[in-house]
């Protein structure tokens, strides 16, 4: 039986790394009376967490594999993923019950062209339901994986549809109502890259698994001697005290190359990270969620919520080795700092080791320019929408599965003003499309967030103003989804259901119309 990763279970006090180094009463003794609510509802989380310098890097960086294939007659790139349950050694001799996509934890890397027709032939090997989400990817609402398209026991959904989007990094986990946090938490979880001709003309590594590396980052606990268990509960959610990359605790990826590529992709459930270098250097960024920047942007850290993707460079001398740590505070979780302490907004991490060789194979220069983004659209906007994000609620309700809360218009282009109304972390997740920022508390964006989005950090009392187009997909009878990407919240029913269908077109659900539009 796997173990109830939302149990609270009782821990030993000696522990194989430090763990917090703060408590609860510390809090308390803070004069924090946040953390007395919290406390007396079971929601205070583990206190200060730091790993830096306490991280053995003793374990070969783990390469998902790239997910086999075949082409139909038709042309129709088809793969196939099974959802199992296994056993997976996070400590040598130890196992742990987990699951994962044809193996026992995570899931192979699936890689398509865009305009390739694709198939993806999904089997249920557990003994309960679940779905697959592709995280990011445009396609048609039944394909898209939602709590809607369910798969039982023993059954296989094979969704389908033409890849029509540039080149990024996406990803894949399942999504079943009241659930979610659980099934990815037991390590159900992948990558879905996007290739196109105009990414793949740059010169820019993209040698999977060489110098174009998946960094795959969960947050997880153990036992003592090594078996997963339940995390501390905070508001945010479950937080873990050590991370796993791609699955393995404390590793290192060995490289040849000078100029390396990391795909960083925040796979935990709850915890937000700032990654940055050990040595103070920064991080040269070139893609968010949905593709590629105009250009690459140099950063002190690269802040990345549930969900979030985004890929840097960086380049090694021989001989080097350098950690990629994540060095969190509460200015950059935008929190106040009692409410960052019981929410991973003060943890530290070491979280993966690189080791360059002796001798490098040379890289050119980055490009001045990576792509071209069209402008922002906001001079015909269609429809303003407004959100607000408060507790464990969207516009102060909860999701249900039969209604509809917005509809769109296939062909236009809408204006959608997210709000964190309270002092709490949130996110903020879309299906179907991908959106640009075009204002946060009325400011334009900083570079690093004027690409392709499609999961923004909702940061305390701030205003998101998003640009949506919904160019194609009607479907008045399947939604798509928006949430708060905290998956516990989501599991609150922090979530909300759009259809988008053609002009003069109603959804077929339930539709609400008490919303604020203007």
């Amino acid at each position: 039986m796997l173990p109830d990763l939302h149990a609270d279970t009782h821990r030993s006090s000696a522990v194989r790394r430090p763990r917090a180094a703060a408590t609860a009463l510390g809090l308390l003794a803070a004069g924090a009376a946040v953390t007395v609510a919290f406390a007396g509802c079971g929601l205070v989380g583990p206190g200060r967490v730091s790993t830096v310098g306490e991280v053995d890097f003793d374990t070969p960086l783990p390469i998902p594999p790239l997910a086999e294939s075949t082409v139909d007659a038709d042309g129709t790139r088809v793969f196939s993923l099974e959802a199992r349950a296994g056993t997976t050694e996070f400590a040598p001799g130890v196992e742990s019950e987990t699951w994962g996509f044809d193996g026992a934890y995570l899931g192979p890397t699936l890689v398509a062209e865009r305009g390739e027709r694709v198939r993806v032939d999904v089997a249920n090997g557990l003994d309960v339901a679940t779905t697959v989400h592709w995280h990011g990817m445009h396609l048609p609402a039944e394909m898209d994986g939602g709590p809607h398209q369910m798969v039982d026991p023993g059954r296989t959904w094979s969704p389908e549809w033409t890849v029509d989007q540039p080149a990024a990094t996406l990803w894949y986990h399942p999504h079943p109502h009241g659930e979610t946090e659980q099934h990815v938490a037991r390590g159900l979880a992948g990558m879905f890259l996007v290739r196109d001709d105009a990414e793949g003309a740059l010169p820019l590594p993209r040698e999977y698994g060489v110098d174009d590396l998946p960094v795959i980052v969960q947050d997880a606990a153990f036992t003592d001697d090594g078996r997963l268990e339940s995390a501390a509960q905070g508001f945010a959610g479950r937080l873990g005290d050590e991370l796993l990359v791609n699955g393995a605790r404390g590793p290192y990826a060995e490289v040849h190359d000078e100029l390396v590529r990391l795909r960083l992709l925040n796979a935990s459930t709850a915890r937000s990270y700032a990654f940055t270098w050990e040595d103070g250097r920064p991080s040269e960024l070139i893609a968010t969620d949905g593709g590629l920047l105009e250009a690459s942007i140099e950063l002190d850290r690269v802040v990345l919520s549930p969900g979030e993707r985004a890929e840097v460079l960086v380049r090694l001398a021989p001989g080097e080795r350098l950690t990629l740590q994540s060095v969190m505070t509460p200015d950059a979780a935008g929190l106040q700092p009692t409410i960052a302490a019981i929410n991973g907004g003060t943890d530290e991490f070491d979280v993966l080791e690189l080791r360059a060789a002796a001798e490098l194979d040379p890289a050119p220069d980055v490009p001045d320019r990576l792509a071209d983004l069209p402008p922002v659209a906001t001079a015909d906007i269609a429809e303003t929408r407004s959100f607000t994000l408060d507790g464990f609620q969207i516009d102060g309700r909860q999701m249900e599965l039969d209604r509809i809360d917005h509809t769109s218009t296939v062909g236009t282009t809408e204006r959608w003003l997210v709000e964190n109304t309270s002092a709490m972390p949130h996110s903020f997740h879309v299906h179907d499309v991908q959106f640009r920022i075009a204002s946060i508390d009325g400011a334009l964006p900083p570079p690093e967030l004027a690409g392709w989005k499609d999961t923004i950090f909702a940061r305390p009392e701030t205003e998101y103003e998003l640009i949506l187009r919904f160019e194609d997909y009607a479907d008045p009878d399947t939604p798509y989804m928006y949430h708060c990407h905290l998956l516990w919240h989501e599991d609150q029913g922090m979530m909300g259901q759009f259809a988008v269908v053609e002009p003069g077109q109603r959804a077929t659900m339930t539709e609400e119309t008490d919303h604020d539009h203007h």
